[in-house]
């Protein structure tokens, strides 16, 4: 008999690049994908495109996935925007259709912040207009005579990642910087050598305004009519961030009145925009919405989606997620999540049930940062430690959802012991609840298990472990080791803990290998124990 291996043929994910992109960001993706591509722009081969089946699609700013886009995409799981703004994807549809939508928050700020300091370098020192004289054949030295940086006060309005790049570029030029933004902690600024002011000093004192903030209802028009009644006539204002933050007819009613000395732009209100009454002043340097044109910045966004479409396919956490719990993970976070994803399997495997609520506390050090992500942590761990296989960052808040499992969030400044520590405490079904409590130690983040319930622990958590809860009484450590001895299982380690001498103990075994269900049912039936639990962590 003959017999012949037939290959199966597995067809891989297909991503759509609707516009052009970085030969980086194909890099980024890798050899796993089936790579199509379209003109987004076009709208009728955008949706042709789109109903022949994807898995992602990756944009820019040109191609618009609407509500139409995204209910032509049967099967779309991820639209990828390479760059910042969002204002072309539909998120609600998107959310509604379970498509995850991500873009690259972090690409352009070097970039941005470097367009707002030439912009306000430009007006300084009438850059544009003296360039055009030149062209028009004029030598005018005279008529434009600049201004200096040098100990001049800086006003950044949104001190988020671009302002702070760009306090920290202009303090070179000897600038004195301040800063208004509500909510950012002074300690911050503070180590940034800037001081926080409320938007009416900003205003008075500044002999430089540079704007950073998006665009939202509390922000619209804010450097409006009134506002510029209160700053220095020498003033220049630069708006690199959106548009629609400065009002641009107050703004040109402010220069040509003489109440604001000149102006760089680089977003507008309404885009494209070719015809402003500001492009008719000499006072002001505008640029077509350069802030992420440049080579690297491109670069960097392609990567970046890249690398989100490879994690959504898989399946994976996806930090720049949007419309996923969690978003952007602050990096001073991103180290405690396997570890709750850990300290969440340990107490449900303890506690030999899914819990039915999860509160995660943040205390110490780390309390300052958003911890938000670490409740879906705990909703990962708990579920991997019932056997769910397939749980991930993407799906665990739905799986939740149907198991009626909720977790949230907490934040407390005091960490006695500590600098930074968190507490997961676990309400049963019925009634009970179990706690277990985690710290990352020193430079290496080391992960380690400090208690569990009220039992103290210096516990690393390797990959199998073995929990005994019983009455404390002597003989017992000897019974278990024996145990496992016979079975051929080797203890790594072993912490007994007690609440009172002959009161009730918790026994933590670190082992080479996983233990059985049946040397589980030896261990508790040669040692009495209210508790045996063997815990095979995943991931």
């Amino acid at each position: 008999m003959i017999t012949r291996k037939v290959a199966l043929h597995v067809a891989k994910p297909v991503v759509l690049i609707a516009e052009e992109l970085s030969p980086a960001t194909l890099d980024a993706l890798g050899p796993d994908f089936e790579v199509r591509h379209c003109d987004g722009a076009n709208r009728d081969e955008l949706l042709s495109a789109l109903a022949a089946g994807v898995d992602a699609v990756l944009i820019r700013s040109a191609t618009k996935m609407d509500a139409e886009a995204i209910a032509a995409a049967k099967g779309l799981k991820v639209i990828a925007r390479a760059g910042v703004g969002l204002d072309n994807v539909e998120i609600p549809a998107a959310t509604a259709a379970g498509v995850m939508v991500v873009n690259a928050p972090t690409s352009n700020i070097v970039s941005a912040a470097e367009l707002a300091i030439a912009l306000l370098l430009a007006s300084a020192r009438h850059i544009s207009p003296a360039h055009a004289a030149l062209r028009n054949n004029k030598w005018a030295r005279s008529k434009y005579t600049g201004a200096e940086l040098f100990e001049k006060t800086l006003g950044i309005v949104g001190f988020g990642r671009i302002g702070q790049l760009v306090a920290h570029r202009m303090q070179a030029f000897g600038m004195n910087v301040v800063a208004y933004d509500p909510y950012l902690q002074p300690a911050r600024a503070a180590q940034l050598d800037v001081r926080l002011v409320d938007l009416d000093e900003l205003l008075k004192v500044s002999d430089f305004i540079t704007i950073h903030l998006p665009k939202t209802k509390e922000t619209a028009n804010l450097i409006g009519v009134e506002a510029l009644k209160k700053v220095k006539p020498a003033v220049r204002i630069i708006n690199a961030a959106r548009g629609g933050v400065l009002d641009e007819a107050a703004l040109f009613d402010a220069i040509t009145e003489g109440r604001v000395a000149g102006a760089g732009l680089d977003v507008f209100s309404a885009e494209p925009c070719t015809d402003s009454p500001l492009f008719t002043l000499d006072e002001v340097v505008a640029t077509p919405h350069l802030g992420a044109s440049t080579d690297e910045a491109q670069e960097r966004a392609g990567i970046a989606v890249a690398v989100s479409v490879r994690k959504a396919l898989a399946g994976e956490l996806v930090p720049d997620a949007v419309n996923v719990k969690g978003g952007l993970i602050d990096e001073e976070i991103r180290p405690s999540l396997p570890l709750v994803e850990k300290m969440a399997q340990i107490a449900t495997a303890i506690a030999g049930e899914l819990p039915v609520h999860m509160d995660v506390y943040v205390r110490g050090d780390i309390s300052v940062h958003d911890s938000s992500i670490l409740a879906t942590s705990a909703l990962k761990g708990a579920f991997l430690a019932t056997g769910s296989e397939e749980v991930t960052y993407v799906n665990a808040p739905g799986i939740a959802l149907e198991r009626g499992v909720t977790s949230s969030v907490s934040t407390e400044a005091d960490s006695p012991e500590y600098r930074s520590m968190i507490s997961l405490h676990c309400a049963l079904s019925n009634g009970k609840s179990i706690k277990v409590d985690g710290t990352l130690m020193g430079i290496r983040k080391v992960e380690k298990i400090i208690a569990v319930d009220n039992f103290d622990l210096d516990l690393p958590p390797t990959d199998n472990l073995l929990f005994l809860r019983y009455g404390d009484r002597p003989g017992i450590v000897g019974t278990v080791g024996n145990l496992l001895g016979a079975a051929g299982i080797n203890i790594a380690g072993m912490q007994v803990a007690r609440d009172t001498a002959g009161g009730e103990a918790l026994m933590a075994i670190t082992v080479d290998s996983p233990v059985s269900d049946a040397i589980v049912s030896q261990v508790k039936q040669k040692t009495g124990a209210a508790i045996v639990r063997s815990v095979t962590l995943v991931g």
